[in-house]
């Protein structure tokens, strides 16, 4: 990855994170998560020269590349520490899934999409990343049998908050989605116990829409 990765990205990478930081990212862990991810690696060659603008970019398949503010906003959302059992919903390009490995997680991450999952699958163990646990499978069902999880993340909007991923969550830990139809809001919803959950909103964003099955 060194060879790869540039004196000059590196300095843009830093650029990002005073930007982010600018625009309300508190959260150190996700900063520095953020500043060590090579983004110019994750995209199209087309786009390679935007990696480090706060901008979100096609991938292909109708996906994107989320906004480096998106990613950091919803990892810090999660609030989660190193060791934590994470699964993330919709792999994508794998760039926030690098953030999250960044951040000392153990990562579970779902793609739906055959060709993003075989990509995603390649790019992640060449760059340094081979300890993400990727899957191809319906991200509304999760993974039944490596449950219970510390928190919960979706890259994608879905219509509602998806009831089989609650039920994933361990008591205390999070699930963060973005819930509506062409905007949507931030939702995290903690579980309180067995069938107790609460909920808060935290702005509008938008997300290509959350999909079933697997293409």
């Amino acid at each position: 990855m060194k060879r790869l990765d540039s004196f000059r990205h590196q300095g843009l990478r830093r650029r990002l994170v005073d930007e982010l930081m600018e625009k309300g990212i508190t959260d150190k862990i996700v900063l520095e998560a953020i500043g060590k991810v090579p983004r110019h690696l994750f995209m199209d060659s087309s786009f390679v020269k935007f990696a480090y603008r706060d901008a979100a970019f096609p991938i292909g398949s109708g996906q994107t590349i989320s906004q480096p503010y998106t990613v950091a906003f919803q990892s810090q959302l999660l609030k989660v520490n190193a060791g934590c059992k994470v699964l993330e919903v919709g792999t994508g390009s794998g760039y926030q899934a690098a953030v999250l490995a960044e951040m000392g997680v153990e990562l579970y991450s779902i793609e739906r999409q055959s060709s993003l999952y075989k990509k995603c699958k390649t790019l992640l163990s060449d760059i340094g990343y081979p300890k993400i646990r990727l899957f191809l499978g319906d991200g509304y069902a999760g993974l039944p049998g490596f449950e219970p999880f510390d928190a919960i993340l979706v890259t994608a909007g879905a219509l509602s908050v998806p009831r089989q991923l609650l039920l994933q969550l361990r008591v205390g830990g999070a699930l963060v989605v973005p819930v509506g139809r062409n905007v949507q809001e931030m939702t995290r919803v903690v579980r309180l116990s067995d069938d107790e959950f609460e909920q808060q909103c935290f702005g509008s964003f938008q997300f290509v829409p959350m999909l079933p099955g697997i293409v």
